[in-house]
């Protein structure tokens, strides 16, 4: 489990971490490689359970990975049923992070558990609570086949919402024409754009990575084209050390040339919202790249940062930020 912002707690289910296929890309390569002291990964729902009712700020709980949509529904279930029996009243939303209707839509159609699968969905929005797909698409062609459109309706119609995702990554999608298209798609298959992120710096980002002032103009030039139903969509946003970084884009104040930038998610969430600026560099392609502007010596959010991370904090607070 990782309980990195208030209102989300994450659940690596050990059954969950392996993918359909695996992306070049994936910042979670330690899953997949037999590298065990770097994975996320727990059996024991039993824990989960007692912390989202010990920890009444909890709303969301995010079933990831890997990819929770490999295990089979009865292995699922086996998650999901203990939080729907406990009827924890602060639990509201069940997120699943997932390429599967990406990958393998048949897992919602023509699996022989597929019809299992989507009554478990059922019983969790029955419960009253919401259902969400966080649906990894990286390029619009995943969304035309007839298979990944039957997949949609069949989650759609039993409510679950889904909401998209995906890393700008050069060579693949970084254009504002691939990513107006996807955006109109999504909307059209009553999905929700969500997230442009920035590719993390692990793994193969060098091939993959465009600037930070790049993928800022890709999104605001594809944002341009497209109506309001699909401006749902944030970013583009580096998931960090201190919080999810929305890149709101480059301008001059008082003669210097910076980045303006914000906190979608943050370790504290007062530190949501607030506009930052770094000094403007054209090579920036992640946070460690960026330095605080009008002279500052750190970012407003670092002193806090580092205290809560020295040797210094209090048990509670490890439990719940780390």
């Amino acid at each position: 489990m990782q309980h990195k912002y208030q209102r989300n707690s994450l659940f690596f289910p050990s059954q969950g971490q392996t993918c359909h296929a695996y992306c070049t890309f994936c910042f979670r390569w330690p899953q997949f490689v037999g590298m065990d002291e770097l994975k996320f990964a727990t059996k024991e729902v039993s824990l989960l359970r007692d912390y989202v009712q010990s920890h009444k700020e909890v709303t969301d709980i995010l079933f990831t990975g890997g990819d929770p949509m490999i295990m089979k529904a009865k292995i699922f279930a086996s998650y999901i049923q203990p939080l729907l029996d406990a009827d924890i009243p602060n639990l509201q939303t069940i997120r699943i992070g997932t390429k599967a209707l990406g990958y393998w839509p048949y897992k919602f159609t023509t699996d022989d558990d597929a019809g299992e699968m989507l009554t478990l969905f059922e019983a969790i929005i029955k419960k009253g609570i919401n259902l969400s797909f966080m649906a990894h698409f990286s390029h619009p062609v995943e969304l035309e086949t007839p298979a990944v459109k039957e997949a949609i309706k069949k989650l759609t119609n039993i409510g679950v919402q889904i909401r998209t995702q995906s890393p700008i990554l050069k060579h693949i999608n970084d254009t504002p024409e691939i990513w107006a298209d996807m955006w109109r798609k999504q909307v059209n298959l009553n999905c929700i754009p969500y997230y442009m992120f920035i590719p993390r710096d692990t793994g193969a980002q060098e091939y993959f990575a465009i600037t930070l002032e790049n993928a800022w103009k890709t999104f605001r030039n594809a944002y341009q084209q497209v109506s309001g139903v699909c401006r749902t969509v944030r970013g583009p946003s580096m998931s960090c050390t201190p919080g999810k970084v929305q890149i709101l884009g480059v301008t001059e104040i008082k003669g210097e040339k910076v980045f303006v930038l914000r906190m979608l998610q943050g370790r504290n969430p007062d530190w949501v919202a607030k506009p930052f600026f770094a000094k403007y560099n054209q090579n920036a392609i992640w946070m460690d790249d960026l330095k605080p502007a009008f002279n500052a010596e750190r970012f407003f959010f670092e002193d806090e940062l580092e205290w809560r991370f020295n040797e210094h904090v209090n048990d509670a607070e490890t439990e719940r930020f780390e």
